[in-house]
């Protein structure tokens, strides 16, 4: 049941934020908005407030800011013409459509930055020795800190990556605390091959060494948190726009990369349960992933509309409502082809491969 509602709470928040911003870049504009929607279908609950009615509709996967002479010029009374969608400029319109994916990307970025400033788990510099390896025949042990490497200071486990690839293979000077004693150590990392998260094949230097699942909270003060969680939002995006390439020009698998509402239920409810800084952490990234995607130039997508408002700001000249109604069409059956995909995938995930098990 918590893996629903998990659900229920990260779709929720995340379609809020993104009509939101629909909403308040129109209201700037002075459109009126005649309703704000999370989610699609029959309404199950509604208020009017001014000149909004804001629902909750029966389908959850998605929502909508439905404005005065959006797609029904014809029916807008001449003395509310100058309050409509389509009556504002390319670029007014643009921004509004923008505004959605883009309040999603700042979302995102927020969340990072704050998670930052309150403090994250982090695995410390604690290891444990792979039998054989390079640091168990210099002499590490189980449980042994790692509190240095070539004389630089380490602390968290990432701190201990970095500093081993960052070696290229060469020898490392390692310091390491053992109960109340200090010791010294050389090792030789040796190279090894494996696959990264994009699935591509890497090679790198290792010691042998896995965290020992000691963990600290860490945190940065506001001016370092805001660094930070940039730097970890550019990373996010950065990743999700070359998973997202990569998946398009099919170097990585759909199958395992793919997935649809059942897999953000089943990632969602396992962040839930491992805290709430990990759920919005999760809920952060998938933040970015939705920008991400209604970025893309697809007619039915705000990228379709900003391409088609592009259109009309270069040529002079709005695209005709044929070919935007024939693209539309084409843009939602792919639309719906790739939720179908992501459907079935998830089937096969959850429910065929858990059978056959």
């Amino acid at each position: 049941m918590h893996y629903l509602l998990s659900f229920v709470i990260a779709i929720g928040i995340l379609i809020f934020v993104h009509e939101f911003g629909h909403f308040l870049v129109a209201k700037l504009f002075g459109v009126r908005v005649d309703k704000f929607s999370l989610g699609f279908g029959p309404k199950l609950i509604g208020r009017k407030m001014g000149e909004t009615e804001y629902l909750i509709s029966a389908f959850p996967l998605g929502g909508y800011v439905k404005m005065l002479g959006e797609g029904e010029e014809g029916e807008v009374p001449p003395e509310e013409q100058h309050r409509s969608f389509a009556a504002k400029t390319p670029i007014q319109r643009i921004a509004i459509v923008a505004a959605g994916p883009l309040f999603n990307l700042f979302f995102a970025w927020l969340v990072f930055v704050l998670v930052m400033m309150v403090g994250f788990p982090a695995f410390t510099s604690k290891i444990n020795v792979i039998k054989d390896r390079p640091a168990a025949r210099a002499g590490l042990q189980n449980n042994d800190v790692i509190t240095a490497i070539n004389g630089k200071p380490v602390n968290l486990w990432s701190e201990l990556q970095g500093a081993v690839q960052e070696s290229a293979g060469s020898e490392l000077q390692i310091k390491v605390k053992r109960g109340d004693a200090e010791l010294n150590f050389r090792v030789i990392p040796e190279t090894t091959s494996g696959k990264d998260q994009l699935g591509e094949t890497i090679t790198r230097p290792v010691i042998g060494v896995v965290s020992a699942n000691d963990t600290i909270t860490k945190r940065f003060a506001p001016g370092e948190a805001v660094i930070k969680g940039s730097e970890l939002a550019w990373d996010v995006t950065r990743l999700t726009t070359t998973v997202l390439v990569k998946l398009v020009e099919g170097k990585i698998s759909l199958r395992e990369n793919l997935g649809g509402p059942l897999r953000i239920a089943d990632v969602a409810g396992q962040q839930a349960a491992a805290g709430i800084v990990s759920f919005v952490g999760f809920l952060a990234g998938l933040s970015i992933n939705l920008g991400i995607l209604n970025l893309l130039p697809i007619p039915i997508l705000d990228g379709g509309h900003i391409a088609f408002n592009l259109w009309e700001l270069i040529f002079r000249r709005p695209v005709t409502p044929r070919a935007r109604e024939i693209a539309q069409q084409i843009g939602l059956m792919l639309l719906i082809a790739l939720m179908l995909l992501a459907i079935y995938l998830d089937v096969d995930r959850y429910v065929f491969r858990q059978w056959l098990n």
